[in-house]
């Protein structure tokens, strides 16, 4: 299990106890704009492939030709999350909280559309196909208060949930009951 940092909220949207690498992939959240959703996915690179840091490569755009032909297939993407939790439970954090991250793609939630302007993105080390580890849960529960604390958060969803016709994440073994969330909430 990873150590055990306390996860505390900043004003200026970077968390305290998580480590930061900064991503270019972000732009203005759109003028007073509430950030109230929390969309968990998932994300191994290559599929199926953990510990490496292709995952950070890809969100700082650092992938290299010829690495390995799926990645090749990346290296024009532009991505980003706000945070990455590894197989370990170690959080990553690539953009504040106060800026939009491009992670959710075409979306929708309660009939508001484009969920990155008013979400902060959470990707899980993992896939559709492979249980996630009791240490990502504890650090998701963790950075869920932390999140709760300074966010109005009204509910934590899967990708899946905003964007059913193109994505499964975080994936039928996801483990939504071992999920703390706020009192208003959905899946």
């Amino acid at each position: 299990m990873a150590s055990v940092l306390k996860i505390e909220w900043r004003d200026d949207g970077w968390l305290a106890g998580v480590r930061r690498i900064d991503s270019p992939n972000f732009d203005a959240r759109p003028s007073l704009t509430e950030v109230d959703l929390i969309v968990v996915h998932n994300i191994s690179l290559p599929p199926g492939c953990y510990g490496g840091n292709q995952i950070e490569r890809l969100f700082t755009n650092r992938l290299r030709p010829g690495e390995h032909p799926f990645l090749d297939q990346l290296l024009e993407v532009r991505v980003s999350t706000h945070f990455l939790i590894d197989r370990a439970g170690r959080c990553t954090q690539f953009v504040s909280c106060l800026q939009r991250a491009w992670h959710a793609g075409a979306s929708q939630f309660r009939g508001r559309i484009g969920c990155n302007d008013f979400s902060v993105g959470v990707e899980l080390e993992g896939s559709d196909f492979d249980c996630f580890t009791d240490s990502q849960y504890d650090t998701l529960n963790r950075l869920n208060a932390a999140l709760s604390s300074g966010l109005p958060i009204e509910a934590i969803v899967g990708h899946s949930a905003i964007a059913a016709d193109r994505k499964t994440d975080p994936g039928p073994l996801f483990r939504w009951d071992r999920v703390h969330t706020p009192a208003r909430q959905a899946r």
